[in-house]
């Protein structure tokens, strides 16, 4: 088989309906589109009910929304068992032994568990319990 031989199978694909050429072919002078009226004229908006108020217009707002917000991945304190004692944990470190999949606008560290290894941890943010556990363990925090 050469690639010109290639064709779509049988049945798969429809011609492309012309329309408006001719009243003879069932699509011809209004084109399908009936007489007058918005549809016949072009385009309406997404969300448009003919002049009524729209669904989303009559819903209640609620709550609030910063555009500013940061969002941080979340590492706890279980999840650094995986490191080596005394070994240094940046955020590189996390993403290869993916414990962090994407980093958002940073990472903190949260006091969940038990840590049971010294390392020296370099993240964004840190829990006040999570840095008083780490340094119990005999590491430090350093915040970057």
């Amino acid at each position: 088989m050469k690639l010109q031989e290639l064709h779509a199978a049988e049945g798969s694909r429809s011609a492309r309906k012309r329309v408006g050429r001719g009243t003879s072919s069932g699509f011809g002078k209004t084109a399908g589109r009936g007489q007058k009226g918005q549809l016949a004229r072009g385009y309406t908006r997404l969300g448009f009910e003919g002049g009524q108020m729209p669904l989303f217009r009559t819903m209640p707002k609620r709550g609030f929304k910063n555009v500013n917000r940061k969002e941080y991945a979340i590492i706890n304190l279980d999840d650094l068992n995986k490191f080596k004692d005394g070994s240094e944990v940046t955020i590189k470190d996390l993403k290869d032994n993916g414990l962090v999949k994407k980093e958002l606008s940073g990472v903190k560290l949260l006091a969940n568990g038990e840590l049971k290894v010294k390392l020296n941890v370099k993240v964004n943010k840190v829990s006040a319990a999570a840095k008083k556990a780490v340094e119990a363990a005999g590491g430090t925090v350093e915040v970057i």
